[in-house]
C-alpha cells in the first residue's frame, strides 16, 4: 500500500518521530513522509509511533492508498527530501 504520513508533534519528540518514520518511508517535506509499505510494516510503524508520541499533545495522520495508479504528485517550488532512507 502507498502511505502518506503527516505529523505535528511536540518539539521534544520531533527528532525521534522523524528518525523512526525514515526507517519505513521517504522524507519529502517538513513533517511529511511517503512510500510503499506492506500491511505488516504499516502496523509495525503505527505501533512504534504509539510508543513515542503523547496522544494528548501530538497528531499523526496516515493517508493510505492501495496503489499510486490513480494519484498524481506535482511539486511547485523547491523539492525537499528525497527518495533515500539513509539518515
Amino acid at each position: 500500500m502507498f502511505v502518506i504520513l503527516v505529523y505535528d508533534v511536540n518539539q521534544s519528540r520531533v527528532a525521534k518521530v522523524l528518525k523512526l518514520c525514515r526507517r519505513y518511508l521517504y522524507w519529502v517535506q517538513n513533517s511529511v513522509l511517503e512510500g510503499e509499505l506492506t500491511e505488516a510494516g504499516y502496523k509495525k510503524l503505527k505501533y512504534e509511533l504509539s510508543k513515542i508520541i503523547n496522544k494528548d499533545e501530538d497528531s499523526v495522520i496516515f493517508y493510505t492508498f492501495r496503489s499510486t495508479k490513480y494519484s498524481n504528485r506535482e511539486i511547485m517550488g523547491l523539492e525537499k527530501g528525497g527518495q533515500e532512507n539513509i539518515l
